[in-house]
């Protein structure tokens, strides 16, 4: 049989004959294999990673879950001292019938807290505000600036020109048309309370607003930079059980808002010690080689010059005490 019968009928030429190559004849059924168990690997590593890291994203929930449940039941008050004093004491009158609502916003995990105050009324709800109410040539005003400070009176004045100055259509002399009255009433919607409008917006908590002695401070921070501190992690394993009875749960929330001494506190000691105390003190030898040299060098000089001295001064006496005995004593009769 010729060359050419032969590459017919194989069908594959010298060249791209992978097994009439120099170098060493590797079989293809190997290499399928071991790139198979490589991807089998690659698929199991890629399946635990995300097994581990759904499972980390189940903790931080569950943990921020316990926070802002703590938060809206047991520390509202001190949150909303921390966020706004005057409505802190507002939402504590009995008369004012307030609820603070803590929700989850964000749109990527973790979320971030927020928190609305809402005011419950039979009739509706009813908008005061210092514009429509307060004329600007009666004492009323006088007074409100000196409550408010002059810096915040300003910024207000500011704030009011600058929305002037965007839409035009502000206040209700500044209506005409139909069209006017419908764009001041949506920017009334828009615009916060604290401005003048009727928009109860959510508000994000921060870090600065929770106290530093609460474990819900160390949840937020977790969630925040991914840091766990010392705190968490002692009290985690319980935080993460499913509670059974709602004892549990209530035990789980007043540990997350219960207020604790800050541990750095504990391991300092006092700045004042008994007198007894400080004899007992031992110095710690943390001087250099060369150092504790030179002292013992000066320890010794002075030792010799103490013994000088104490010679010098030995010799002095005898030699006054020798002029007595050589002059005998004659008693005057």
């Amino acid at each position: 049989m010729s060359r050419s019968m032969k590459a017919s009928l194989t069908g594959v030429r010298k060249s791209e004959n992978p097994f009439l190559g120099k170098g060493p004849k590797v079989p293809l059924s190997n290499t399928v294999k071991t790139k198979g168990k490589q991807q089998n690997k690659d698929i199991s590593a890629h399946r635990i990673q995300r097994a581990w890291l759904s499972h980390l994203d189940k903790t931080m929930f569950q943990l921020l879950k316990h926070a802002i449940c703590a938060a809206e039941h047991h520390v509202t008050h001190e949150i909303l001292k921390k966020v706004s004093p005057l409505e802190a004491e507002l939402v504590k009158d009995p008369c004012m019938k307030c609820k603070v609502r803590f929700r989850f916003s964000g749109e990527k995990f973790p979320p971030f807290i927020v928190f609305k105050i809402f005011l419950q009324t039979e009739h509706g709800y009813k908008y005061f505000s210092g514009k429509k109410l307060l004329k600007p040539s009666s004492e009323a005003v006088v007074d409100v600036c000196k409550i408010m400070g002059k810096r915040k009176f300003y910024h207000q004045i500011m704030e009011d020109e600058h929305l002037f100055q965007k839409f035009k259509v502000t206040d209700e002399i500044d209506i005409v048309t139909l069209k006017d009255y419908m764009q001041y009433s949506s920017l009334l919607d828009e615009t916060p309370a604290s401005s003048g409008g009727r928009n109860n917006y959510w508000r994000r908590l921060n870090l600065e607003n929770i106290p530093r002695t609460m474990i819900m401070y160390d949840i937020v921070d977790y969630a925040e930079t991914g840091i766990i501190s010392n705190r968490l992690k002692k009290e985690m394993k319980y935080l993460l059980q499913r509670p059974k009875a709602e004892e549990m749960r209530q035990h789980q929330l007043r540990i997350v808002s219960e207020v604790r001494c800050p541990s750095c506190f504990s391991s300092l000691q006092p700045l004042y010690r008994p007198y007894q105390q400080q004899c007992q003190v031992k110095h710690l030898g943390r001087r250099s080689k060369q150092a504790q040299i030179k002292v013992e060098k000066m320890k010794k000089a002075y030792k010799k010059a103490k013994e000088k001295n104490a010679s010098a001064g030995t010799e002095l006496q005898k030699d006054t005490a020798s002029p007595k005995q050589n002059h005998p004593f004659h008693p005057i009769f």
